[in-house]
């Protein structure tokens, strides 16, 4: 039997080094007038399982939502109400005493299954990066089947009290995340995807899969605008255009993404480290390091390891 190694895949790359961990799993329903203030200090996933209601962010017109949307927030406060005027109470007022399910409000018309979701890896502010504030997932959409049934599997988990229930809300809030981030990827703007871009560019993805799935390897401006079929000035225009970091660049903040993943890893000393990703010297490794990250590897490590989840 003859396996293959799969082709590598930059955002599969990147989520792995993120740590997503499930923070909890909530249940709303309300009726009549009411509106409610949410703060999310990381990601907020939601869909809306009945009714209707609308989506308020500072700086953007209120957004209908109908059953069956979905939609994520990415650290940026909002509103859910029954109608854009209404003022709205702090959520946290009414889910100190009623837990992880509540209800607010004159009936129940409009349902909503919620989950939060924490990145516990200090590199993982990149991937809130490439998120909107917020992503609607309209429930038209195949997306939106899919994103709804993976929050009712983390509803039922996350109440169950099963044995492995945490190993499989935060399984389940990877995919969720992942779904997010392909719909995002499959209709924004290029202009709004950042790096994520270059993986729609036909010229621009065969190098972000070499870049990432090669971390140990020191690439020149030469070796990448070859793998993209282009002049070394055409690839490193087209690059610094699509991706926003000049190729070198990029590849070498990759490096020091993996370098860090494998310090906090806490198994592998700093030479080990810089060995396996393809320093000759620990010294060479050093300044690379400090020039991403600000800080020595030995003093990265001290100071992230032991850092509490949710202060990060």
């Amino acid at each position: 039997m003859i396996i293959q190694n799969p082709e590598s895949d930059p955002l599969s790359d990147v989520l792995a080094l993120a740590g997503l961990r499930a923070a909890c799993s909530v249940r709303l329903q309300a009726g009549g007038a009411w509106a409610l203030r949410f703060k999310p200090i990381e990601l907020k996933f939601n869909v809306v399982r009945r009714g209707e209601c609308w989506l308020r962010m500072d700086g953007v017109p209120p957004r209908r939502l109908r059953t069956g949307d979905c939609f994520v927030v990415s650290r940026t406060p909002f509103v859910l109400a029954s109608a854009p005027e209404v003022e709205a109470l702090d959520a946290s007022e009414v889910f100190s005493t009623s837990g992880e399910s509540a209800r607010f409000g004159v009936g129940d018309e409009v349902e909503l299954l919620g989950g939060s979701v924490s990145l516990v890896s200090p590199g993982a502010v990149e991937l809130l990066d490439l998120l909107p504030p917020a992503l609607i997932i309209h429930a038209e959409s195949g997306a939106a089947t899919s994103f709804g049934w993976l929050l009712d599997e983390l509803d039922r988990e996350w109440q169950s009290g099963l044995v492995g229930a945490q190993a499989m809300c935060n399984d389940l809030l990877r995919l969720i995340f992942i779904h997010a981030l392909r719909h995002h990827i499959s209709t924004a703007d290029a202009t709004e995807l950042k790096w994520l871009g270059g993986l729609r560019h036909p010229s621009i993805a065969p190098v972000l899969r070499a870049i990432h799935g090669t971390p140990e390897r020191s690439w020149t401006l030469t070796q990448l605008a070859s793998l993209a079929c282009l002049s070394r000035s055409s690839f490193a225009a087209l690059f610094k255009n699509v991706v926003g970091q000049a190729p070198v660049e990029y590849a070498t903040r990759w490096r020091m993404q993996v370098a860090a993943a494998r310090l906090l890893d806490g198994v592998d000393s700093v030479a080990t480290v810089a060995a396996a990703l393809g320093y000759l010297s620990d010294a060479a490794f050093g300044v690379a390091f400090r020039r991403v990250h600000g800080k020595s590897p030995g003093r990265y490590r001290r100071e992230t390891v032991g850092i509490s989840p949710a202060s990060r």
